[in-house]
């Protein structure tokens, strides 16, 4: 039977932002911009043959804490991540905020 997590501790530099991102084990996207790669079929298993860029498309607060929606730019997956403590979610709201006054 095959983990449906696994912990992979790696650092990155974001390829949306530039930014260099220390992994913990956990981190699956920029704390900048909230951008990641689609690089999980299960997190940490590092299989999908994809590798778009995962576009931050929504925020939402829940009990735990914040999540973020993620969609594949180049496949359309899409997957709700837990934002981290230093994630920018202001920053994203304010964006998130800005486009639905435009709607």
């Amino acid at each position: 039977m095959e983990k449906k997590f696994q912990r992979n501790e790696e650092n990155f530099v974001c390829a949306r932002c530039g930014t260099r991102v220390t992994g913990d084990g956990y981190t699956n996207h920029c704390p900048a911009c909230l951008w990641g790669m689609h690089v999980d079929v299960n997190p940490g298993d590092r299989k999908a043959e994809c590798g778009g860029m995962m576009r931050p498309k929504d925020i939402e607060q829940k009990a735990r804490g914040w999540r973020i929606l993620h969609v594949c730019e180049k496949c359309g997956k899409e997957m709700w991540v837990r934002a981290k403590d230093n994630d920018n979610i202001e920053v994203f709201a304010k964006k998130l905020e800005d486009v639905l006054l435009i709607e």
